[in-house]
């Protein structure tokens, strides 16, 4: 079921290209409930638009483990936390969810017009946003072995949607769909060509959701069109990426044909020789499922350290002179310069570097490390602008000649503005 706008205001749209910028005219207004299903979580929002006003949010945390966490506040500032519940499959998380939407927020779910949820992969056939049927739930499962960790609570949160809100339109926001404008030269592998023409390997990236917010966002606030600036966002979290955004365009992105390339991230490795794989089938006998959840699951800080995959522990290891915290941060941040370098040598001029996600919005420890490296592209980092924790902050100095900020990412938002534009085409 369409959602319609007033007719004086659909003519005035397809004239401006888009209804944003219009709030409220004509009383012109719906809820949207934005899903993120994790491999391990879920994270919601539900959102007034136009306008992007935050109804209420919150994150079910430790789906599947012997207790789980909800976490659930309101525009009026009511919060509810649940820690003695298990939440033993993502359905469960979401039923509670929309109880507690229930218990105040909203007097019946039908209150709720679209709902917009965030998947990871598209593939090469799911490249744009779009409105979700029965087939395109039948192509994000067809998906999973590019991203096994992820499809899985996609396709729950798909049909919970379908389920509890039949009449509120689901849409697919792929993060994959930003990196649409790598070059070819960018994407591919140099492996068979023939493998790329038959099973569609090649470098699909992820994050693109949140890259584009703060991209757009480090335009705005330079007051610059975003067609004139070189910016390089760093979305440094439990899984982490960084894309090269030349012209507002990605041209290059750390992560690959999976999440799971590039930077070290919580418990995924990041870039490895690939041998390393075969060498370990050969001489350990492990098999393919194996191979897959060391690598994804047991690798990254987990696996460096032996103690956490949990930045803030480690970093707390670091001051205290552990020496496997140090030998895991010191990997992780080591591979964050590298990839910056290259990034700059790719595009010829960087104007702005941004850091955004759970580790990049605060860690000072992080951004700090990384950009006492980058001299060379002519950053200077202000410790005392750098000792901030989740704000909006410039924390390079004046003299810096590149820009260096802190951008807190709202992916709910732009998936929200996205779900909006398709529902009210």
């Amino acid at each position: 079921m369409r959602y319609k706008r007033p007719r004086a205001l659909r003519a005035l749209c397809d004239v401006t290209g888009s209804p944003r910028g219009l709030p409220f005219v004509y009383g012109w207004k719906m809820k949207i409930l934005v899903l993120n299903c994790g491999s391990s979580t879920v994270k919601y929002q539900l959102l007034e638009m136009p306008a992007g006003e935050v109804v209420a949010k919150g994150n079910v945390e430790r789906i599947g483990e012997p207790v789980g966490i909800l976490k659930h506040k309101t525009a009026d500032g009511k919060c509810v936390e649940i820690t003695d519940q298990v939440f033993p499959t993502h359905e469960a998380g979401l039923n509670k969810v929309f109880e507690l939407l229930l218990a105040g927020t909203v007097k019946s779910l039908d209150e709720i017009k679209a709902v917009g949820h965030r998947v990871v992969h598209g593939g090469e056939k799911l490249t744009h946003t779009c409105l979700v049927d029965d087939s395109i739930i039948e192509a994000i499962n067809g998906v999973y072995p590019l991203d096994p960790l992820h499809v899985p609570a996609h396709v729950i949160g798909l049909n919970v949607a379908k389920k509890l809100l039949p009449n509120a339109p689901s849409v697919a926001v792929f993060d994959t769909s930003f990196h649409q404008t790598i070059p070819e030269y960018a994407y591919l592998y140099a492996v068979p060509y023939k493998l790329y023409k038959e099973d569609h390997i090649r470098r699909y990236g992820a994050h693109g959701t949140s890259h584009m917010y703060v991209a757009n966002r480090m335009a705005k606030i330079l007051g610059k069109d975003i067609k004139d600036l070189n910016i390089i966002t760093c979305h440094i979290g439990s899984g982490s990426s960084i894309t090269a955004v030349e012209g507002g365009k990605s041209v290059d992105t750390s992560m690959g044909l999976t999440p799971l390339e590039g930077l070290v991230m919580g418990t995924r490795c990041g870039d490895i020789d690939p041998a390393i794989l075969t060498y370990l089938g050969r001489t350990k006998g492990m098999n393919a499922d194996e191979l897959d959840e060391l690598i994804n699951k047991k690798s990254g800080l987990l696996g460096l350290s032996e103690i956490s995959n949990d930045c803030r522990v480690l970093e707390e290891g670091v001051e205290k002179g552990d020496a496997a915290s140090i030998r895991a941060m010191n990997v992780f941040n080591y591979r964050i310069v590298k990839y910056i370098g290259a990034y700059a040598m790719v595009m010829g001029r960087v104007d702005a570097i941004v850091f955004t996600a759970g580790i990049g919005e605060n860690s000072p420890y992080v951004r700090g490390e990384v950009c006492k490296r980058l001299g060379l592209l002519g950053v200077e980092i202000d410790d005392e602008r750098n000792d901030c924790h989740g704000k909006e902050r410039k924390i390079s100095t004046d003299a810096s000649k590149v820009d260096v900020w802190v951008i807190p990412t709202n992916e709910e938002l732009a998936i929200a503005q996205e779900t909006f534009d398709i529902v009210n085409r």
